[in-house]
């Protein structure tokens, strides 16, 4: 595990794990998001594939991303309840991330949560998202974020439908949806 202090702020990475308790350690971490590569799931193949992962400045995505798609996916910020687009999305297929297009979840996955933003079971792999703890608002709270670029996505809860139990509560701004024949 890699631990280091910044600014009144600790992060600590393991595996691609972090946490931090701040809007700022976030930042900071995302400024410190390194470049190589990263094994991500792609759905069409079926296969485990290495790609690069994705590292440019955020005046960059900026420039690339509406303002209200930037704020959530940049800033971790968060849609109003029941306005995404994907909430009652019905159609068969894959959501990717809006950001680098990396496969996220399936549409067998997603279910009626009555939360108000669009619910999933699981991701199409685990290692196509990152998992951190959250800290921020007051609570405390497991953030998904996608694995290639670090865009922000929602959150993941342990009160989903069985058989995983998991809730992962996304943002519909966060993602791209591809219809599947």
């Amino acid at each position: 595990m890699l631990q280091y202090f910044m600014s009144g702020v600790i992060f600590s990475s393991s595996a691609g794990k972090g946490k931090w308790s701040t809007w700022e350690g976030w930042e900071r971490a995302m400024r410190n998001w390194e470049a190589g590569e990263v094994k991500i799931f792609d759905y069409k193949s079926e296969t485990e594939v290495t790609v690069d992962r994705i590292v440019k400045p955020e005046e960059e995505y900026g420039k690339q991303l509406p303002a209200d798609v930037f704020r959530i996916v940049r800033e971790q910020g968060t849609e109003t309840p029941f306005s995404g687009k994907y909430v009652d999305h019905r159609q068969k297929g894959i959501y990717r991330c809006v950001v680098c297009g990396t496969d996220l979840f399936l549409s067998d996955a997603k279910f009626e949560s009555g939360t108000g933003w669009p619910s999933f079971s699981q991701p199409v792999s685990p290692l196509n998202i990152l998992e951190e703890s959250d800290m921020s608002g007051g609570m405390v709270r497991t953030e998904v974020r996608c694995a290639r670029c670090g865009s922000h996505l929602g959150h993941v809860f342990d009160d989903g439908p069985k058989p995983t139990g998991m809730r992962y509560c996304m943002n519909s701004a966060a993602l791209a949806f591809e219809g599947i024949p």
